[in-house]
């Protein structure tokens, strides 16, 4: 049975999507590797299909408030986001569909494991360094002016980052993280772009994917049971808040600074995830 849903519940799922939201929006991966996480350690009785739902619907209206404040700030890549987040909707529908059929124990374990691979890849990124983007390398030419002045010229390898985007697809939903969490990374170590446009057009890739898997748990009926659709309203209000927030701030961190917290974090979310697992 799903806990009773009082007044301060509500307000402290609207401060935890605050948080949710600066902080996913600041290194650009929409917030759900923290909510999802979260929410399965503050839900221990839900089911994975339930919490995924949830988060993937935060992810979403993070994802757009967050987009809109890069797009703000003239960040976006929106040809390679459009190729990245269509090549990723099959994969959005497929994750939706395979959830259900996971218990809850395997998948809090898959999910910090998940988590652990990723972090200490990121990790080991960073201590050598982001890929140098040069605009003579392999790849479609990109080149963009942000709002401050700041020129980026890189190249895009498209057909690599569309292979990435149906993958990524699949565990966007499957995890409810939104895909966030596996687009950065790689967008930054494999694919070229630099910190401060992989972040944002992260974002932008968040809108297309998370809004499938979303509509797709909608007509799955995954929000039927419990108090799921009043805590996605409230938690929905506060990462809309928080998102404008971590764009603002993340204008005055360098590219290794946000590898950094992205990787950090993730790893303390695993820690904690794999612990609750294992109990």
């Amino acid at each position: 049975m799903s806990p009773a849903f009082t007044p301060t519940v509500a307000v402290l799922l609207v401060l935890l999507g605050v948080a949710v939201g600066a902080f996913g929006t600041l290194v650009g991966v929409g917030g759900g590797f923290l909510l999802a996480p979260v929410l399965l350690i503050l839900y221990p009785h839900e089911s994975p299909q339930t919490i995924t739902a949830i988060s993937l619907a935060v992810v979403f209206v993070n994802s757009v408030s967050g987009a809109l404040a890069y797009g703000y700030q003239r960040r976006i890549d929106y040809r390679s986001g459009l190729v990245f987040g269509l090549a990723g909707v099959p994969g959005a529908i497929v994750g939706v569909l395979l959830v259900g059929a996971i218990p809850r124990k395997p998948f809090d374990a898959i999910f910090a494991l998940v988590l652990f691979a990723v972090a200490a890849w990121l990790l080991l990124r960073t201590g050598r360094g982001v890929v140098s983007p040069h605009p003579h390398g392999a790849g479609a030419p990109r080149e963009l002016v942000d709002s401050r002045g700041r020129r980026y010229a890189y190249r895009v390898r498209l057909g690599e980052g569309a292979v990435f985007g149906a993958l990524i697809g699949i565990l966007s939903s499957l995890l409810g993280v939104g895909g966030g969490i596996f687009q950065v990374p790689l967008m930054i170590g494999a694919l070229g772009f630099p910190a401060a446009i992989a972040t944002a057009t992260s974002q932008f890739v968040l809108v297309i994917v998370s809004f499938v898997g979303t509509a797709t748990h909608v007509l799955n009926g995954s929000f039927a049971h419990g108090h799921g659709l009043r805590r996605t309203l409230c938690l929905s209000v506060g990462v809309i808040v928080g998102a404008q927030i971590g764009a603002r701030v993340s204008l005055s961190l360098s590219a290794q600074t946000i590898q950094r917290l992205l990787a950090i974090a993730i790893l303390v979310v695993a820690l904690r995830l794999g612990w609750a697992a294992a109990a």
